[in-house]
């Protein structure tokens, strides 16, 4: 199947980007809270979807990948380069996409 660059443009500004971030500690065990690195800006993030995980919940090391706030999945560090490459990729939303994250608190 062949994608016209005009067509990935398009699924790219309609979809909700989940970035690979490693784990660095948890700050904030009540409210499931870490502090995850994801390219190079420091956020807390959300672990707590990811209790019942069926690899053991979350460890420092770990990578996730993040949407709004939230660890939505464990994934290796394979897949989590993989994605973010794909990421870095696209340019101008990618970019965009980490400002917005720079610019973003979670206490």
């Amino acid at each position: 199947m062949v994608v016209s660059p005009q067509a990935l443009e398009r699924s790219y500004k309609s979809m909700c980007l989940a970035i690979p971030g490693q784990v660095l500690e948890v700050v904030d065990e009540t409210n499931r809270l870490a502090k995850v690195d994801i390219a190079g800006v420091r956020r807390n993030v959300n672990i707590g979807l990811l209790d019942d995980d069926p690899s053991g919940g979350i460890e420092v090391g770990d990578w996730v990948l993040i949407h709004v706030g939230f660890a939505l999945s464990k994934v290796d560090e394979e897949e989590a380069i993989a994605t973010r490459r794909m990421l870095e990729g696209m340019g101008e939303d990618y970019e965009q996409e980490l400002e917005e994250l720079r610019a973003s608190v979670i206490e």
